[in-house]
């Protein structure tokens, strides 16, 4: 079945450029563009998007707000950034509001496709700069013990740590050998325990006890 998409960006130029892209994937299906933040909160939640392409710089709510606003109103839909460079502090805080990853505006075509299927099978594509700058900030939120039944099984950490390296769901089922489906379990199983609602904030507590045990 094909990934629904739906793009956020008020250049139309740009604009008419991902929809070209993303109606001639075979993987993926447009079910709408939208030219500003305002517009995709109305017009996005009837047509549930599995990954959202969200333009940073828009007229009036910035991307980041909308991302915001939209992850509470769609919390299963991913939304992937798009951004004119890849250590823009922008990038940050939109992860930090909630955005699976990102984008670069030069990306070629086989990168942005690639990128959709990443954050829709699981991956958190995003430069280790930026991971940290997510890392600090957030980490002061979490508790530093777990009780017994938050503690992730060894099977559980691996997939975490290929998780926190960049990897899609289907990437580590191919690199532990296992089903796509037993990935997906392990990872809402990851989710629960550690008290998170999105892989990027998964990796943000991985990160953050990797940094309390060094």
């Amino acid at each position: 079945m094909a990934i629904r998409v739906a793009i956020v960006e008020d250049n139309e130029e740009i604009r008419s450029m991902l929809e070209r892209i993303v109606k001639r994937a075979s993987n993926l299906s447009f079910v709408c563009s939208c030219p500003s933040g305002e517009a995709a909160l109305e017009m996005l939640p009837p047509c549930a998007p599995e990954v959202v392409i969200m333009d940073l710089r828009l007229p009036g709510m910035s991307g980041i707000e909308c991302t915001a606003r939209l992850r509470r109103l769609l919390p299963k839909t991913q939304v992937l950034v798009l951004t004119v460079y890849g250590d823009n502090e922008q990038v940050f805080n939109a992860l930090a509001a909630g955005a699976s990853g990102y984008l670069l505006k030069r990306s070629t075509t086989a990168e942005i496709i690639q990128g959709i299927m990443d954050v829709y099978d699981g991956g958190a594509p995003m430069t280790g700069e930026i991971a940290r700058k997510v890392v600090q900030s957030f980490a002061k939120n979490y508790s530093k013990a777990a009780s017994d039944d938050e503690t992730l099984t060894p099977r559980e950490e691996d997939v975490l740590h290929l998780l926190a390296k960049g990897y899609a769901s289907k990437e580590i089922a191919d690199k532990l050998s296992l089903r796509y489906d037993t990935i997906r379990f392990h990872l809402k199983n990851i989710y629960t325990k550690l008290h998170v609602r999105s892989r990027t904030e998964a990796i943000i507590k991985y990160f953050s006890a990797s940094e309390e045990s060094s």
